[in-house]
């Protein structure tokens, strides 16, 4: 009775793999030169272009927060492949846009435009929702976090070689990458959620404050979501800061940093494709969660204190393996709503997302520019670095004490 059901989960599953590892490739070809175009239009200066970066990170968070329940709830009523597509396609021209950038402010409208079309990622987490019991799930999860890695292996990689020979290069090629995403999506990727499952529109939970009441309707479900909003926080400092500090502290140049980013999805490649599914399933998701986020506030700590490249380098795999800790704790908070729910669910976490990558770009990037201004009275350009481990740090002691027996039991054990 089953087994016509498999080979069509497992086809949906690779359909939204490539996906996501397209969109990822996209994405990660612009990692490497984005800051550089920024540090560029403001005359070098490395201070004055952290504060501007922040502010195109706080733009683009804004959007998300705004835009991403919205995208939640279409989906939960037309369906997720539409969503998908449509969020593609305006990405793609999004970084036709950018390509064509002649300053700063064109520049900034570009990526305000990406934070309200770059809705693929919350929506394939509702697709994995659709297509995938339970217990399975966590592996699922990890599917999408190995085609971050794939695409970070390669994106970050060829942005770098492209970046070398032009800036606005890495923009263009995103660009076809996105748009030969949205055709491959249109042939071969099928809709997941079927049409009785499907509810209304409601503006009422279509917006961040509606999306985000679903997360406290349950207790168990507020603490998870807290635990997430704070280690999406400390993620936050990677995007922001990550490539000006490795130039300033370092002097790597965007070849030097394409090849790390690789090694970073090289990194997080193996752990979400090989160790998330039977670390799980060992585990459990309670300690896989705590285990995860000891490596990542392990792996900050090292990025932040190493003070040469090689032994920054030693925190790239440390760090990979958390990992781990997100399918687990997705997992938990995906069996907690009813399945007409997945896409708000999505949609309020993607709003949490949006929420830390708001509040984190100011924080992360005027931290950096604090503790490596003329005026610091204590030169410590790894500070960033540091205040993410502790939010990390917090963030598993939320969890650890929100899962804590006999609730856990009602996550892990039933569906």
């Amino acid at each position: 009775m089953n087994s016509p059901a498999k080979p069509h989960r497992q086809a949906a599953l690779n359909f939204i793999f490539v996906t996501v590892l397209i969109d990822m490739l996209a994405f990660g070809m612009i990692i490497p030169v984005l800051p550089i175009l920024v540090q560029n239009f403001v005359g070098g200066n490395a201070a004055q272009a952290a504060e501007m970066y922040g502010l195109f990170g706080t733009a683009w968070a804004l959007m998300q927060l705004i835009f991403s329940p919205v995208q939640g709830s279409l989906s939960d009523h037309f369906g997720r492949r539409p969503v998908i597509l449509i969020s593609c396609a305006g990405l793609g021209l999004d970084f036709i846009l950018m390509a064509l950038a002649p300053n700063l402010w064109w520049l900034l409208v570009g990526r305000v435009i990406s934070g309200i079309t770059a809705a693929s990622f919350s929506t394939a987490g509702a697709y994995i929702s659709d297509v995938t019991p339970p217990e399975k799930r966590a592996a699922s999860f990890g599917l999408i976090g190995a085609a971050f890695g794939v695409g970070f292996v390669l994106g970050p990689a060829l942005g770098g070689v492209l970046g070398a020979i032009s800036p606005r290069l890495p923009f263009w090629a995103s660009a076809a990458m996105a748009l030969i995403n949205v055709c491959w999506g249109w042939f071969v990727l099928p809709e997941s959620l079927p049409k009785d499952k499907r509810v209304a529109f409601s503006w009422k939970n279509a917006n961040p404050l509606g999306a985000l009441k679903l997360l406290r309707s349950h207790p168990l479900l507020a603490g998870l979501a807290g635990s997430y909003f704070l280690i999406n926080l400390a993620h936050v400092v990677l995007p922001s800061t990550a490539v000006l500090y490795m130039h300033f502290r370092y002097g790597w140049n965007t070849r030097a940093v394409g090849v790390m980013l690789a090694g970073v999805g090289i990194s997080s490649l193996i752990v979400q494709a090989f160790l998330v599914k039977p670390l799980v399933k060992w585990l459990k998701e309670r300690r896989a969660l705590a285990l995860g986020l000891t490596f990542g506030a392990a792996g900050f700590a090292i990025y932040g204190l190493a003070p040469t490249g090689p032994i920054f380098w030693i925190g790239v795999p440390i760090m990979a393996l958390w990992g781990i800790a997100t399918p687990s704790l997705q997992t938990m908070m995906t069996r907690l709503v009813q399945p007409t729910e997945q896409g708000r669910l999505q949609g309020a976490l993607a709003s949490l997302m949006g929420l830390a990558s708001l509040i984190g770009p100011t924080v992360f990037t005027q931290t950096f520019a604090v503790f490596i201004g003329e005026r610091a009275d204590l030169k410590l350009p790894g500070a960033p670095f540091l205040l993410a481990a502790l939010l990390v740090i917090a963030g598993m002691a939320l969890a650890w004490r929100t899962t804590q027996p006999p609730a856990i039991a009602a996550v892990t054990e039933s569906a």
